[in-house]
């Protein structure tokens, strides 16, 4: 399996593995030991679609900011056109 596929399923199957186990906080009669360790359970899966998350959002920020740089070369380049545009023209008459 790919990283990036083996990346998200490792995010969904975390997440709704986090899933059940706040339903089962909410729905059973919680044992105290049971429950200890679901709690810890829960915590580091947490933290794992937490780090997942935060790396996707470095990753958004870095193509925002290629495609931000990109589109200023654009700007420019677009204003120097009409600069060119704007030049008198010389009249063959």
């Amino acid at each position: 399996m790919s990283t990036k596929k083996q990346e998200k399923t490792d995010f969904a199957s975390a997440f709704k593995e986090l899933e059940g186990i706040v339903e089962w906080f909410e729905d059973a009669e919680v044992d105290l030991e049971e429950g200890l360790t679901r709690f810890e359970r829960g915590l580091e899966l947490a933290d794992q679609c937490r780090r997942r998350l935060k790396e996707v959002e470095n990753k958004v920020t870095k193509i925002k900011a290629k495609f931000s740089d990109l589109a200023e070369e654009g700007d420019s380049a677009d204003e120097e056109e009409e600069d060119a545009d704007d030049a008198p023209q010389a009249s063959l008459l």
